[in-house]
């Protein structure tokens, strides 16, 4: 478990604003992943097969190298990243 505190020479106080930081991050992050699904679909759609398949049929060196299969593989990155930035952020508890 990581442990994070914050002080602030104001006196605001800061619990509301950081949770509102976090939901609103949160919301860009699920956004991109949707955006991502919808560009990995649509690489699926156009290729025939599923990323699973890209992604294993790349590793074999069974498909040709292209700027489309090099930014299939970047979208894969990008989504994989995402649900992992998603993840963090779902299980942050603030403390009072």
């Amino acid at each position: 478990m990581t442990q994070l505190t914050l002080t602030s020479s104001g006196s605001h106080p800061l619990k509301p604003l950081v949770e509102s930081a976090i939901q609103n991050e949160l919301r860009m992050v699920e956004a991109g992943i949707q955006r991502t699904e919808q560009r990995l679909r649509d690489f699926e759609a156009r290729y025939g097969m599923s990323t699973q398949d890209f992604l294993r049929r790349a590793e074999t060196g069974d498909v040709q190298e292209s700027l489309d299969f090099t930014e299939w593989e970047g979208e894969w990155r990008l989504i994989e990243r995402l649900r992992e930035k998603a993840t963090t952020l779902q299980n942050l508890h603030i403390a009072n």
